[in-house]
Formats: structure tokens, C-alpha cells, sequence
């Protein structure tokens, strides 16, 4: 297993981070226990998680995958050697269940947001804490177009309070990293530009969705992510699960993602089965897993940090694993690019 800094900090985590938000729904604890065993025992030692999840989100598994995850720190005793990664939910429209309906990123509800992780997880300290939206209207989750009235006469979305309670927390040893969730290249430099003129906390990470049916990230971000040291930990590599070709002409499977998220979804756009049947083409062409081609791909990324495969099935996650010792031939680059050339992002 490779690793990297997670930005400018002495933390190496493993290229494949496991992406846990499946416990406590598509997965049961027990399965979720034997995932972050064999995650571990193939040299993986980041986790990311959130206190929104399980995914879909539901009052009756709100905190459960920490939970799960808290449950196999205690049984386990491995806390020490995994880096831990969570996350603080902003504004959550129709998510009452999320500080009784009333979720913002204020100093107070951070606070206490993270202190309500920490219990759920079993664990003192949390390795990376993350933003997991902005406060202010953005693009995120698929969202097009740009209204500017939503913006107009807005200040920089409270991020001096953020990084006030970020600072906080890791002043008490409860935190020791801070990143981001789903920003823009406006968003990021603000929390640089707050660091640095107000000796707050540095943001070391960002994440957001980035795969082959998805590059938006390297528009504007991937610029930031380099020049500034603020790793992409890329979720969504699949495009959940899309690029499998398990969804291809409207096909949904028993028990899959698309099942039992009956959401909207970035990942029900027009073009879609076209590009993926291009990408599954291109991995027929140079005989590669199609799955493990797309986790490759985002592996080789130079500002890629770490990606977040998630599973719901062992053997899924056994492959989306084993993809990190996949290194791509030039010829298959050329040919993925070839396909991005003509179907640009059409899961943005």
C-alpha cells in the first residue's frame, strides 16, 4: 500500500481510504467489522466517516456508522493505528433530526457537534475533522447553473467562526487536522486567507467527488489543491457504483445503491450510459477491470491524497482495494482522456 502527507502535516494515510457510510444500513455491524479488519490487514489506515451518516440519511441511523465504528475501536483496540476521519454537517433541509432541525456552522453547534462524535466513536481525539458542506448556497452534489442572487452581499460564509472552533477543538487535543468537504476554489482560499491573516488553523485536506464520469475538481480546485497543499480525497470514484455498468439502461438492481436512495443523484444524467459504456470499452480494450481502471485512475492524480471506495460487498471490496497496486500504461490514459474528450463530466 502507498501513502501520502495528508497536506503539510507528518501524517501519512494510506492512497485507499475506506469510505464506511454503508454501515448501519446496506451493512450490518458485523459487516462493517469484518470490512475494517480486512481493510487494515491490506495496510489501509484512514477512515473516513460523518455524523450525518448512514447514507441514505434517516433519523433512525443518524450517528450509527460512528457508532459502529466506535464499537469496533472498543472491541478491536486499534484506534491507534488508523486515521480517523469525520465530519460536522452544515444547513440540512429536510434533515430534522440534525440538532433538532436547526443545524448551522456556528461555533457552539461545532463544539458540540464534535463532542457527540467523539463519544459515538469511543475515541479522545479525531485525526481530521471536515466541513461537511458549506454554509453558503454552492454547486455541490450536481447542483448547475450559478444564481447570483444567492450570493449577493454575502461576507465569507463565517469562516473565521469556523476556524475558531476548529481551533478550539484541536487547542483540547480533541482534534489535530481540519479540512474540507464539498468547497470551491473560493471557499478554500478563504480558509487560507483566514489562517493565515489571523493565526487560525491551516486546512490540510478537501473533499469532494472526483472520478472519470467527474473531473469537474480539476477546472479550479486541482490548481488550489497543488499550489496550496490541500489534498483532493476523492469520494465517489465509482460514481457510485455507476461505472460498473450495473445501472447501464435503467437497470437497478436488488439491494443496490440507486435501490434504496431513491434521492436525485448527480449520477442520472443524460450522456451517462454512453460514457460509461465508452470507459467499459476502453478497460475491455486493454483487458483491466473496469472497476479498478476508474480507482487507478483517480489514484494517479497528482493532486489526489487519498481515494474513498466503499462497498457493500466483500469482494467488492477486496477489488476496489487491490486497485491501489494498478499502475495504468500511458495507452490507457491516452484512450480514458480520449473518452473525456468527447463525454466531458457528465456527472458534475
Amino acid at each position: 500500500m502507498e501513502y501520502r502527507k495528508l497536506g503539510g502535516t507528518d501524517v501519512n494515510v494510506s492512497l485507499i481510504c475506506l469510505g464506511t457510510m454503508t454501515f448501519g444500513e446496506q451493512n450490518t455491524q458485523e459487516e462493517g467489522f469484518a470490512q475494517m479488519d480486512y481493510a487494515l490487514e491490506q495496510g489501509v489506515n484512514f477512515f473516513d466517516t460523518a455524523e450525518l451518516y448512514a447514507v441514505p440519511p434517516r433519523a433512525e441511523t443518524y450517528g450509527r456508522t460512528e457508532e459502529i465504528i466506535g464499537e469496533w475501536f472498543k472491541v478491536s483496540g486499534k484506534r491507534k493505528d488508523i486515521v480517523l476521519a469525520t465530519k460536522v454537517a452544515g444547513p440540512a433541509p429536510g434533515m430534522p433530526w440534525i440538532r433538532g432541525g436547526n443545524a448551522k456552522l456556528e461555533k457552539e453547534q461545532i463544539l458540540q457537534a464534535a463532542e457527540n462524535s467523539l463519544k459515538r466513536l469511543q475515541t479522545d481525539y479525531i485525526d481530521l475533522y471536515q466541513i461537511h458542506w458549506p454554509q453558503r448556497p454552492v454547486n455541490s452534489f450536481g447542483k448547475l447553473g450559478y444564481d447570483q442572487s444567492a450570493v449577493s452581499g454575502m461576507e465569507s460564509d463565517n469562516i473565521l467562526e469556523i476556524l475558531d472552533a476548529l481551533g478550539e477543538l484541536i487547542d483540547a487535543g480533541k482534534v489535530r487536522h481540519a479540512g474540507l468537504s464539498n468547497e470551491t476554489p473560493w471557499g478554500v482560499m478563504n480558509y487560507i486567507n483566514h489562517h493565515e491573516n489571523n493565526s487560525l488553523p491551516r486546512v490540510v485536506s478537501i473533499q469532494n467527488a472526483y472520478s472519470l464520469l467527474n473531473r469537474s475538481f480539476e477546472v479550479g480546485l486541482a490548481e488550489v489543491a497543488l499550489q496550496e497543499n490541500v489534498g483532493l480525497l476523492a469520494y465517489s470514484p465509482l460514481a457510485a457504483g455507476t461505472l460498473s455498468g450495473k445501472y447501464l439502461a435503467g437497470a437497478v438492481p436488488k439491494g443496490s445503491r440507486w435501490d434504496i436512495d431513491t434521492r436525485t443523484s448527480r449520477y442520472k444524467r443524460p450522456n451517462l450510459d454512453d460514457a460509461v459504456h465508452a470507459y467499459l470499452d476502453v478497460a475491455q480494450k486493454h483487458d483491466l477491470d473496469p472497476t479498478q481502471m476508474a480507482i487507478a485512475f483517480v489514484n494517479s492524480r497528482p493532486f489526489v491524497t487519498s481515494t474513498i471506495i466503499g462497498a457493500t460487498k466483500m469482494e467488492q471490496l477486496q477489488s476496489n482495494i487491490a486497485a491501489a497496486e494498478l499502475k495504468l500504461a500511458p495507452e490507457v490514459v491516452t484512450d480514458i482522456n480520449g473518452v473525456h474528450a468527447l463525454i466531458s463530466n457528465p456527472c458534475p
